[in-house]
């Protein structure tokens, strides 16, 4: 009898735990209506996917992150590596493109938000979001050479550059973005001293001393602006070479990008969207070599020189009135397949 008691114990446990896991796996990420144009229907989007190589989670997400202090990672990481920053409610985090490359996605809690910052080395983006009780992994597929993730909740499967989901239950929902910043270990360290790094102790035995695809310091490899791509797009422009990198964001009026030397030459670009001409300013942060969008009246005066540069980014008269916008540094052929009719600032675009 006690045996039998026992045993209805156990089991009793295992399905309250069972259905608890249950629940904790249907809880989706967090999600938004999208305000993403979309150049091609979700079908069109969904037939263009093609396989990157290795299968699901053949690249393996990085779920349980570990991180060492800046003296630390100094030991290992040169001033020109590239870093990919998270700046958030007075807590920073450098997440190496080393380390990125053999990962693409870290599920990190951050500040008391989950968040899942993401990385394509084919298209040089690095995007977070916030994904709520849910974690990220790598789909093994790419989707104009993007890397396709999918949600662990619902296996839903989302491009990185568009964060809307083509296929699952999830199915045209969009993510909530959280800001990246890419910069160079140098420049972030002065930024913020106090910053935490990604510990190259991972769990997985991969060479985090080599890039398999090039390198950024100096750039080469696949990652030299003439060079080719290595898997078809849906559009193709040629107002820039095609691995040159962008800033680019886009709302439901438009996409537009900005080509790094023009926004280092002008230090302000202003521009306009979409058939009610909705008004931007993209500033140029020249400490960390990256851009900071707003939305502003076309009108409002901005005076440059009285710009500062700080921990959450640009601050100065009239700038903590306007409404940041989401912005992020992408290789051009990337961007261009998924908003052929983005507005380009530099180079061949808008002077």
């Amino acid at each position: 009898m006690m045996a039998r008691a026992l045993l209805t114990v156990i089991l009793g446990l295992s399905l309250l735990l069972a259905g608890a896991a249950a629940s904790w796996a249907a809880a989706p990420p967090t999600l938004s209506d999208p305000q993403v144009p979309l150049a091609h229907s979700l079908a069109a989007f969904r037939q263009a996917v093609r396989p990157g190589g290795p299968g699901k989670d053949g690249i393996p997400a990085i779920d349980r992150p570990r991180f060492v202090s800046a003296s630390e990672a100094d030991a290992w990481l040169a001033s020109g590596d590239r870093v990919i920053g998270l700046y958030r409610d007075g807590e920073a985090r450098a997440y190496p493109q080393r380390v990125l490359v053999w990962h693409e996605i870290v599920n990190d809690v951050v500040a008391g938000e989950s968040l899942a910052i993401t990385y394509c080395p084919l298209t040089g983006s690095a995007l977070g979001f916030r994904r709520g009780d849910s974690e990220f992994g790598v789909s093994g597929r790419l989707l104009n050479s993007n890397l396709v993730m999918y949600d662990r909740a619902t296996d839903s499967e989302w491009p990185q550059l568009l964060g809307v989901a083509i296929d699952g239950s999830l199915v045209g929902r969009g993510l909530v973005p959280e800001r990246l910043v890419w910069t160079t270990w140098e420049a972030w360290r002065a930024r913020h001293p106090g910053t935490r790094v990604l510990s190259r102790d991972t769990g997985y035995v991969r060479n985090y001393r080599r890039d398999p695809y090039g390198d950024y310091n100096p750039v080469a490899g696949y990652y030299r602006p003439e060079s080719r791509r290595l898997f078809p797009v849906m559009a193709e422009d040629t107002r820039l070479p095609p691995k040159a990198m962008v800033l680019a964001f886009r709302e439901a009026e438009g996409a537009a990008a900005v080509s790094l030397p023009a926004l280092r030459e002008a230090g302000m670009v202003r521009l306009t969207l979409g058939e009610r001409a909705y008004a931007y300013v993209v500033i140029h942060d020249p400490e960390l070599d990256t851009g900071w969008v707003f939305r502003t009246s076309a009108g409002q005066a901005i005076d440059p020189a009285s710009l500062r540069f700080g921990p959450g980014g640009v601050s100065g008269p009239g700038i903590e009135a306007l409404e940041p916008v989401n912005a992020f540094q992408v290789m051009w052929f990337a961007w261009a397949g998924f908003h052929p009719d983005t507005l380009l600032v530099g180079e061949g675009g808008v002077p």
